[in-house]
């Protein structure tokens, strides 16, 4: 269970970077995010919905719901700007978030809500996880890797302005970047930070603009932080439960607040 653990930790500290940093070269904007457009509130509410309820497996009713929301996403960002996709990705994230909401608080009992809490916080600690959960995760984040190195070019020019993406084009970057983001949050849970903060620690430390130089930087960040991360909540717990998302959020803040102030 412990490499099956690490496993994730590996693929979680690759996955979000490269997904947040595609974001952010796809919308220009460095406040990219890939739960910017409802991918965390939706994963969120499809592991509430199976827990409570009971109608399949936790991670599988995660990933239902983020399909489902990138689907909708996808069709969304064939009618509308960029600018206005942002917009209704946080719209349409508070509105998954709500429905959630209510289902959690209506929980049964007290179990099953500690059993969902416990997927909440990520602890990798792959409770309710099959093995075709898991082949199926390792196929999404193979071919988001694929996809990454594929539209790498591309991306850095409409990064750099020289091109200008069509909106079926940036509908299939978009879905990409979901399948890939999905292969960690649908066994793990949502993880915070590392998708928006590692992104843009990489375009601190390195100027140039080559997408590619950032998903090597980004990934490098990401897998290292987030098992320095583990490796605290496992070993020096102080005795009490530590989610990963706050407790990376802790050990990175110093290093942002002085990096971010040096720039």
């Amino acid at each position: 269970m412990i490499m099956l653990s690490v496993l994730y930790v590996l693929i979680s500290g690759i996955a979000l970077p490269i997904g947040g940093i595609q974001m952010q070269y796809l919308w220009r904007n460095q406040l990219g995010d890939v739960y910017s457009l409802g991918l965390g509130s939706a994963a969120c509410l499809g592991a509430a919905a199976a827990t409570m309820t009971g109608w399949c497996s936790l991670t599988v009713g995660s990933f239902i719901c983020t399909l489902l929301c990138t689907i909708v996403c996808f069709f969304v960002t064939l009618k509308v700007s960029t600018q206005n996709l942002i917009t209704f990705g946080i719209l349409f994230g508070t509105f998954i978030g709500s429905l959630g909401t209510i289902v959690v608080t209506n929980a049964p009992n007290g179990d099953l809500l500690k059993q969902y809490y416990l997927w909440g916080a990520a602890n990798f600690n792959l409770e309710g996880v099959t093995a075709g959960d898991i082949i199926f995760s390792l196929i999404l984040f193979a071919a988001g890797i694929v996809a990454a190195i594929w539209s790498s070019r591309s991306l850095t020019r409409h990064f750099n302005g020289e091109i200008e993406l069509s909106n079926a084009r940036k509908a299939l970057l978009l879905l990409a970047i979901m399948f890939l983001v999905t292969s960690s949050v649908s066994i793990c849970g949502p993880i915070g930070f590392i998708s928006l903060g590692v992104p843009n620690l990489s375009r601190i430390v390195c100027k140039n603009t080559d997408i590619r130089k950032h998903y090597l930087i980004s990934s490098a960040m990401g897998v290292g932080l987030l098992l320095v991360t583990y490796l605290v909540v496992k070993y020096v717990s102080f005795g009490i439960y530590l989610p990963i998302s706050a407790t990376m959020a802790i050990i990175a803040l110093p290093l942002m607040a002085i990096l971010f102030m040096k720039k």
